[in-house]
Order: structure tokens, then sequence, then C-alpha cells
């Protein structure tokens, strides 16, 4: 009987072949071991490329500031992102989506390039070698020490942290929230009554409504909502078409034309120094927040395949180097993919496999406004900042060093910044209040190596 009960429900109205190959993405991905739907998973991961695609726009136009040509970094920047996204979710199977990091292209581009005058292969080179070191650093287990001796208090601060950081971003980007001309404190209320603002405030309002009543998907409607909106009444979203070939070769490419021994010269390997230590912390600590908003650690607090994650992570920086990009980071965006749902790695592959099809189809990357993704970004961001309820105040020193970390990650506008400053706030806090022996030799390592890196003049 029961035979006769399952053999209907393995089938579906296409035939049995279709119910193969989603029971093996089910078994592959794990998604049903860890409580999700394959619907779930392909909305997760297009809610997280929409909030992403901006980089197609932002990186080209860094670059381009500093004589990369624009055509060449829009590719290398999709296919940096379909690489590391399909690495992370087919070898690590996280729904954390890779880019080209921001901060680190202003640095390529604004430091490096225009600051120090060194061109533009060399600069690559510094990248490409930036991703070879950052990977041994990854493989010989630093990272994964870093994380295992990340306190628990710093740990849910840098969520913390980075939950305002994205709420920042996200206001500012749409000027909700601007630098306040007069003096007085930095920042100010912007144009309230501007469409980019209200669409803002109305599409998060329209997120909080949606996700109370668990409608699936509901931030990517809001998302695509807004964008027709946009389309319709804001004349600085246009129609650019819908396909566009890329061109891989030409004199322009930058493909394999980094200049690795120009990278090995003194006057370069301090900055390639500093992108990896930035790395090391801010990629990191990316990591960390968004595994643990979707609750993907253990029951230590380890990352689930937590070695692969990092792996993936800093090899992309590798292909990165390679394929005429700037150094690739976990997009902290990929939160808003987690908060959608996601809980695998089949969320990465659909953003990989997103930004592979972006490559032929550019144009729609700019019916995307700022302002339809900057409600997704809020909404993570406050999300993320009940990690103020994991903190434990029986432990003040612990719970008021990871506060410091949050307050100043995003009052320095630096991740790294505000995990050496809670650091700092911890080793000290223990030596004063002689809770010394509450402290491994790993936090005052790593403390020391902050300190050092942020009194050397190398922070970033």
């Amino acid at each position: 009987m029961s035979e006769n009960i399952s053999t209907p429900q393995q089938q579906t109205e296409n035939g049995s072949t279709q119910t193969v190959d989603k029971g093996w993405i089910d078994r592959y991905f794990l998604i049903s071991e860890r409580g999700s739907t394959i619907r779930r998973e392909l909305l997760a991961g297009a809610t997280t490329f929409l909030a992403m695609v901006y980089s197609v726009i932002v990186v080209p136009n860094m670059l381009g500031a500093a004589g990369f040509d624009q055509s060449a970094v829009f590719i290398a920047t999709c296919l940096v992102a379909a690489f590391g996204s399909l690495l992370m979710g087919m070898w690590a199977k996280l729904p954390m989506a890779i880019g080209c990091a921001i901060s680190l292209t202003a640095f390529t581009a604004f430091s490096l390039v225009l600051g120090q005058g060194v061109s533009i292969p060399v600069a690559l080179g510094a990248v490409f070698l930036m991703g070879v070191v950052f990977t041994a650093i990854t493989v010989t287990g630093l990272r994964q020490w870093i994380l295992t001796n990340l306190p628990s208090g710093i740990a849910h601060g840098t969520g913390i942290g980075i939950g305002l950081f994205l709420l920042l971003i996200a206001a500012n980007g749409v000027g909700l929230v601007v630098q306040n001309p007069h003096a007085g404190l930095p920042v100010a209320l912007g144009d309230f009554t501007s469409f980019p603002v209200m669409m803002s405030v109305l599409g998060l309002a329209a997120i909080i409504g949606l996700e109370k009543k668990q409608v699936t998907g509901g931030i990517l409607l809001v998302i695509i909502a807004i964008s027709i909106l946009g389309l319709i009444f804001d004349p600085a979203v246009t129609y650019h078409g819908l396909f566009a070939l890329p061109s891989f070769g030409g004199e322009n490419s930058l493909i394999a034309s980094m200049d690795i021994m120009g990278a090995m010269s003194p006057l370069v390997l301090p900055s390639v120094l500093a992108l990896v230590m930035t790395a090391i912390f801010d990629a990191t600590g990316t990591i960390r927040a968004v595994a643990g908003q979707a609750n993907l650690l253990d029951d230590k607090g380890n990352i689930i395949n937590g070695g692969k994650a990092l792996t993936a992570d800093s090899v992309s920086s590798i292909f990165s180097g390679f394929v005429g990009g700037s150094p690739a980071a976990v997009y902290i965006e990929s939160a808003t993919g987690t908060a959608a749902g996601g809980k695998t790695g089949l969320t990465a592959v659909v953003v990989g496999l997103a930004f592979l099809l972006l490559l032929f189809l550019s144009p729609i990357s700019y019916l995307v406004p700022s302002y339809a993704t900057a409600p997704a970004l809020m909404y993570v961001g406050l999300l993320m900042l009940s990690n103020v309820s994991k903190l434990d105040f029986s432990d003040l020193v612990g719970a008021l060093a990871g506060l410091v970390c949050a307050v100043f990650i995003v009052l320095t506008s630096n991740i790294v910044t505000g995990i050496m400053l809670g650091f700092v706030c911890l080793v000290g806090g223990r030596v004063i209040a002689g809770e010394w022996k509450q402290l491994n030799m790993g936090t005052v390592i790593i403390t020391i190596a902050l300190v050092a890196f942020y009194a050397g003049g190398w922070a970033i």
C-alpha cells in the first residue's frame, strides 16, 4: 500500500525525470536537511543578485576613474561574481555570494593607482599576489584560527556593527541620511520628499509588513515593484536595451594582464600586505556575520563548512587579479538572501549563474536603481541588530567590548577598525578588571597584530 501512495508523490506533471533532478539537487545542497525548499533558495538567490547587482556599475566607475577600461572591468566584475559565487555554492554549499569588494576597489583605484602612481598591470599583479597570500593564510588555517579565537562578544558585535553599517550605507545611498553641511554632528536628514527617499521608506515598510505576513519572496517583490515604479516615474531610470555581447579580447582586455613581478617591488608590497590584513578581518567578519544571521553555525559557534567558505573567498581574489578586477570578498548583501530564506549553496549558485547571464544582458543592470535595493539592505541591517540579544551582559567586559566594536564599525565606516577597538577594549578591560585569566593567547596575539597594523599606518 505504501508503494502505491509514494509513487504518485514522486512524480510530477512533467514526468519522472524532473523528479530525479529535483531529488538530486535537494540531496546535493542539503536543502531539506537545512529546512529550506528549492523555490525558497531560488528566490533567495534572485534577491541577493538584485541587492548586489549595483557592483557592476560601481566597480567599473571606480576603476574607470583610475584609467581602467570600464567595459573590461564590467566583464571582470561579472566573471569574479560568477566564479566566486559558484565556487561558494557548489563547494562550500553556503548561501554567500562573492564579488569585487567595494572598499578594496576604492583602495586599488584611489590609493594604489592614482595615489601611488602604480600602473594598471602592477595594480592587478598586487591583487593577484594578495589573493595568493590570502589563500595561503587561509589554507594554513590562520583565518580559521582567528575565527576560533574571536571572542563571542566581538563576534556578535561585528554582526551588530555590520547591520548598522548596512543601514548607513543604504540610507546614505538614497539621500535619506546625508553629510551635515553645517557645524555639529556629521550626518543629517536628507530631502525626505525626494522620490528615492520616499520609495526607500515605503519599500522598507512594505518589506516589514510582507515578512510579518510570511509572504514568500517578499523582499524580491518589493525590489521588482520599486524598479518598475522607477522606470515609470524616475527620468534617471531608462531602458538601454536588453542584449549586449561582451568582448573578451582586444587591446583593452585586462585578462591575464597583471604584472606580478612589478607588484613584488618594495614600493608596492606594503600595499599588498595592507590588502591582505584588511581582507583577513573584514571579509572574515562578514562571513561570520552572514553565517550567524542564517543560523549556519554548529553547536560550538563555528561556521558550517567554514574552511571551504574561507578558501572560496580567498581564491576568488586570485581569479579577480587574473581577469582584471579588484580584490574579491563575500558580499554583506548575501544577508538579503538569507533573510529571504536562503540556507544552502543553491542560493549562491543562482547568483553566480545570474552574473554569467548578465554578461549578455548588461543593460538590465541599469533598471535596478539604488532605492529599489536600499529597503532590502535596511531591513537586513535591522535584523542583524538582533545580535544585541545574544550578548551576555553578565560578562560586562565582553558584552561592552562587543558594543564598542559595533558602534565604531559604523562611526568609522570601517569593519576592521571596529574589530580592532573592540579587541583593545576587551583585553584592556579584562586586565584592569582582574579578569586576565579569561584571556587566551590567541586573543592577545590578534590584539597586538591589529594595534601594530594601525600604529604602523598600514590600515586602509
